[in-house]
């Protein structure tokens, strides 16, 4: 049996996509298979009486506690008394039960159930809750009754800790590996229970090949953890390392201790590489130690294909739990309620934007199904998991794939739900996003970046701001909520620059065609074209020259003359944007969040 996992900590509304997607790969193949969500297993361990208690009993040994565990630790019997039906609600089992904790009372308030309380007074948070309704109230309430017990066991226990991460600074752009083998020896309540969780999964399964699926930074330490259990338990057991974060940061690896804990460093979809382990075979495309040093197979892979059917089986899918810790109705669709989460497609169909990885499978090999064959495998789904809610992860769901199935769901009558990640272009036009609303699509997140046709042209977006107004303006007609992402900081962007986009931002939200946004810093990728073609976007990398054995890149250091000062300007943009949301400042000239 190959055993597939998911390390903490990843959302816990529903699983991450890797896992179920090979193990329907596994499942065509018939190769045996089980998987396991291990971020949700911590999670539930934590947020239950007996964690609670273990939790209490750690606190009361540290001489020295943060203000918040001083707190919890008063309280702590209406801590324990509402956690089980919290979290039952949380899960969906128990929704009577949200009269009861929408009053205050009900949950015990730390610092911030007691800012919420607070706020009920606030014309702006007191809409959006009047929107919501009691339920969505009691689930705002609730999830924040989490996020207080998280802040206590990061302050209190385990500063790495964080409810959808574990040690991610430590992992990102790590050049050495030993920093994090250095940590591997760090014993918290938290190693404990991964270790715990991670014995009681192999006893369950006896697997004979163990493939560990690191999507991001903040899975890396937990990921390394759970191989050396394995290794110490079944030390014939073949573990492979997957996802992500190695098929991003890990192309450069030359360190032979990590194989130390991996027998295999698999890259790109890993469907191939499972295969080969299985059969006893060298991996498709990824890493192993040979002779004391790292050697990198370039196998054979397949022709690029549509992804398969996910499968979820294993999974307990009426244990995720559905937060609402932002009432804005965007905002929270990520994690709120369980989205079963697939691509419909492999790779991005535009691969040309300056900032992104193009040079890699993930993105330039691009392949698509046909909308009839979607459609079949949605109708399936349905079947297997009873759910009818879809996330779909593409990098950018194609414009004529997402209307023709679309129509085929309409014309199916398919009960569906669903929303995904688009590019602000104008094929979506008013008709399409009609046709997308009629089949069950509520809402789409997508790139305006910059929000400057300037920069825009620069980076390839292949957009413009009239044309992702346009669609914008489509898409709220239609009743489609939007998010965009926003970037700052890019190669020669002027302040000047800066104020206009964000008032673009503004006149969007005012408009009422964008709901919610997020800015990101801009960051230089080692795989992007803005690091082949510096001079273009006048800057200069960083002498990068590592002694080896070399572990992780990805972020690379650079200068540019006559940057502004962007961590000024990144705070101002949060600040804006944040009130934007909620309906705030939305009549104030957007200078004034800069002062």
């Amino acid at each position: 049996m190959i055993l597939l996992l998911t390390p903490p900590m990843v959302q816990v509304n529903a699983p991450y996509a890797a896992t179920p997607l090979l193990a329907g790969f596994l499942r065509d193949e018939k190769i045996p298979f089980a998987q396991a969500d291990l971020s949700l297993g911590l999670a539930l361990r934590l947020f239950s009486q007996p964690g609670l208690e273990e939790l209490r009993g750690a606190l009361q040994q540290r001489r020295k506690l943060p203000r918040s565990a001083k707190k919890f630790l008063a309280q702590f019997d209406a801590y324990h008394h509402a956690i089980t039906p919290a979290v039952r609600f949380l899960q969906t089992h128990d929704p009577a039960l949200a009269h009861r904790v929408a009053q205050p009372g009900f949950l015990p308030d730390g610092w911030r159930l007691a800012q919420a309380h607070a706020e009920d007074a606030d014309d702006a948070l007191f809409r959006l809750f009047g929107q919501c309704g009691t339920h969505d109230r009691a689930t705002h309430l609730a999830s924040l009754f989490l996020d207080e017990i998280a802040d206590v066991a990061r302050d209190g226990i385990d500063t790495r800790f964080a409810f959808s991460r574990y040690a991610e600074s430590l992992a990102q752009s790590l050049p050495s590996f030993t920093p994090l083998l250095e940590a591997l020896d760090d014993e918290t309540l938290f190693t404990r229970w991964l270790d715990e969780l991670t014995v009681e999964t192999l006893r369950r399964h006896n697997p004979r090949v163990v493939a560990v699926t690191c999507p991001f930074p903040g899975t890396l330490l937990a990921a390394f953890r759970i191989a050396r259990r394995v290794k110490s338990l079944m030390p014939a057991t073949r573990v492979a390392l997957g996802g992500g974060y190695p098929s991003t940061e890990l192309r450069e690896l030359d360190d032979p201790r990590v194989f130390d804990f991996f027998d295999v460093v698999a890259l790109d979809d890993g469907r191939a590489t499972l295969r080969a382990l299985w059969q006893g075979r060298p991996p498709a495309t990824g890493f192993t130690r040979e002779n004391g040093r790292v050697v990198f197979h370039h196998g054979t892979n397949p022709p690029v294909s549509p992804p398969p059917r996910p499968d979820f089986t294993g999974l307990p899918l009426d244990d995720y739990l559905s937060l609402v810790e932002m009432p804005n109705p965007m905002h929270r669709l990520w994690s709120d309620a369980c989205w079963l989460k697939l691509p419909l497609t492999n790779g991005c169909y535009w691969r040309k934007c300056a900032f992104c990885d193009t040079s890699l499978p993930h993105i330039k090999n691009f392949s698509q199904p046909a909308a009839a064959r979607v459609v079949e495998n949605l109708f399936a789904l349905h079947a297997e998991t009873g759910k009818s809610a879809f996330h779909f992860t593409d990098e950018a769901l194609p414009p004529k794939l997402v209307g023709d199935m679309s129509a085929e769901l309409t014309a199916r009558g398919a009960p569906f739900t669903w929303w995904g990640n688009v590019r602000f272009e104008r094929a979506f036009t008013r008709g399409l996003a009609r046709r997308m609303a009629d089949a069950g699509c509520v809402a789409v997140t997508g790139g305006l970046e910059c929000a400057n046709d300037r920069l825009l042209a620069l980076m390839k977006k292949g957009v413009t701001l009239r044309g992702a107004r346009g669609a914008l303006r489509a898409f709220a007609d239609a009743g489609i909520l939007t998010h965009a992402y926003l970037i700052y900081g890019f190669p020669t962007q002027a302040f000047d620059e800066v104020l206009d986009a964000l008032e673009f931002v503004r006149q969007c939200f005012a408009e009422g065609v964008l709901q919610s946004a997020f800015w990101h810093r801009f960051t230089l990728t080692a795989h992007s074209p803005v690091l082949r073609q510096p001079e273009t976007f006048n800057v200069a990398p960083s002498d990068e020259i590592l002694r080896a054995p070399r572990f992780a890149r990805n972020a690379v250091p650079y200068v540019e003359k006559g940057a502004c000062d962007w961590d000024a300007i990144g705070a101002a943009l949060h600040r804006a944007t944040y009130n934007y949301m909620m309906g705030v400042g939305l009549d104030a000239p957007v200078g004034e969040w800069f002062h």
